[in-house]
């Protein structure tokens, strides 16, 4: 069975949370806490790196989390980060790799094994989930048409690779100085197959102070 490691991404600045959104409190722990908890309780992964604005932080995090391998610093962009992250993991392994953002605390062990299971079976593979709203373009304040929301998904996090295919794609992205939202960009780009698999509501992105609020009300539920 492919062995499988993780790259915890919280190396953002938080601006529009207004501070320090990873340390925010979320049901009596952290944001990170929370999403570190997540993957150091999943039985099929066996290496976290962690990639934080400054690495000199994370060692609260290393003596909590046994998993937690290493701590980097991150770059200036998200992809930089997770370049790092990745730069930090055990080629030995060369199995599957995870990238997950530190912001998304609800992740679930089903979503995990999810992508780790579609990773395994297809090479490649990330969570959606459909998107409710009515969808529609704009020109110079000015709709111009609705667009069919039935063929759109969000993407969230994990996102799974093997380890030789993301390498590929990091390279490549650094090679043309492109920098995409997501690794799942940077894939397309390469014309790389990717596996959609069911994403999971509650696995909401904590960005300003009301996703906080959101998440603490799906605590409760």
């Amino acid at each position: 069975m492919s062995s499988v490691q993780a790259v915890v991404v919280a190396a953002g600045a938080g601006r529009r949370f207004g501070g320090a959104k990873l340390d925010a409190l979320l049901g009596g722990r952290t944001v990170l806490d929370r999403t570190l908890e997540a993957f150091e309780s999943h039985p099929e992964v066996g290496t976290v790196i962690l990639v934080l604005a400054d690495e000199g932080g994370g060692r609260g995090y290393e003596a909590k989390y046994r998993k937690i391998s290493r701590v980097v610093r991150g770059g200036l962009k998200r992809q930089d980060s997770v370049r790092k992250g990745f730069a930090a993991l055990d080629p030995d392994e060369n199995g599957i790799v995870l990238i997950h953002d530190g912001a998304r605390p609800l992740v679930g062990r089903e979503l995990i094994s999810r992508v780790i299971d579609a990773t395994r079976a297809h090479g490649a593979a990330v969570p959606l989930v459909p998107l409710n709203d009515t969808l529609k373009e704009t020109r110079a304040g000015r709709i111009v048409r609705t667009i069919d929301r039935s063929l759109l998904f969000g993407a969230q996090t994990p996102q799974g690779f093997f380890y030789p295919r993301l390498k590929g794609m990091l390279e490549g992205g650094e090679r043309a100085g492109f920098s995409g939202t997501d690794e799942a960009t940077l894939a397309e780009r390469m014309g790389i197959s990717v596996e959609a698999v069911d994403g999971d509501p509650r696995n909401i992105k904590i960005t300003t102070s009301l996703d906080l609020k959101i998440a603490e009300a799906l605590l409760d539920a």
